[in-house]
Parts: structure tokens; C-alpha cells; sequence
């Protein structure tokens, strides 16, 4: 490597729920620099939680984030001419940024009217353990487990 590390930007929290990982998402589901959009997108999926479930719908979005998030994932890792797949533990960031991502494509992916309502069903399965996003992480977890046995590779 001959430039340093790029560094972090600081994330300012979201005006409505003042929260991080929020802002996050909103920034993931901004397309060509449409904030306000994402913005709308993202507190309608909130309301329609709300109305919903009757509950805090920042706790069901938090929920919903930790239940996606895996713990482990598999790298490609090549010795000696065979490539392995060896499981390695996912940084908190890391975690975080792959929760947010397959919720987003999940959402997008299911049959509901608008996105707002995509969004909220999604939020609301995964809260409870269930959907798409969910069994991604399991399936990914399921895949670690599988190449356990390659895990001494681990650089």
C-alpha cells in the first residue's frame, strides 16, 4: 500500500430519531443524491411500523438491524492453488453496514405497494426473526459453520 488508510467521515445523527445507525440507512437508501426522498422513504416505513404494531419504532428498527446482523461470514483465501472459504468474525461496522444492505435489497425485492411499505414489512419480520434478510444471516452463519474445519487459513 502506498497511500494511507482513507478516514472516517463523521456521520451527523438523523434530525427525527437523532440516531446514528438511522442516518445510516437513510444514506444506503438515497438514490442519486436524494436525501429528502430517502428521508420520506425511510419515516413512512417508520409510521407504518408504528401504526402497526403500536410500539416504538425505533426499537423494532434496532431490533430488526441486531436480528440481520451476522456474526460471522466466509472470505475467499487462496493457499497453494485451491481456494478455501474460511469463516471469519465480522467487525461491529462491518456488521452493521451488511444488516443494512440486505434489509434495503430484501425490502426492495418484496411485493408491497410503495417502497415505504416494503420497508416497513421487512423491519417488522425481521424484528420478530423472520424473512428474507434473516435467513440471509442464517444462511451465512450456515456456510461458516460448513468451512469450519478451514478455519486455522484465517490471516
Amino acid at each position: 500500500m502506498r497511500k494511507r488508510r482513507a478516514e472516517k467521515r463523521q456521520l451527523v445523527p438523523d434530525p427525527k430519531f437523532g440516531d446514528l445507525i438511522v442516518s445510516r440507512f437513510v444514506n444506503n437508501i438515497m438514490m442519486q443524491g436524494k436525501k429528502n426522498t430517502a428521508r420520506k422513504v425511510v419515516y413512512d416505513a417508520m409510521a407504518i411500523i408504528e401504526e402497526k404494531t403500536k410500539q416504538d419504532p425505533l426499537e423494532t428498527f434496532k431490533k430488526a438491524v441486531s436480528n440481520v446482523a451476522p456474526l460471522v461470514e466466509v472470505r475467499s483465501r487462496r493457499v497453494g492453488g485451491a481456494t478455501y472459504q474460511v469463516p471469519v468474525d465480522v467487525r461491529e461496522e462491518r456488521r452493521i453496514a451488511l444488516a443494512i444492505r440486505w434489509l434495503k435489497n430484501y425490502a426492495s425485492s418484496r411485493r408491497d405497494k410503495s417502497m415505504a411499505m416494503k420497508l416497513a414489512s421487512e423491519l417488522m419480520a425481521a424484528a420478530k426473526g423472520e424473512g428474507s434478510s434473516v435467513k440471509k444471516r442464517e444462511d451465512t452463519h450456515r456456510m461458516a459453520e460448513a468451512n469450519k474445519a478451514f478455519a486455522h487459513f484465517k490471516w
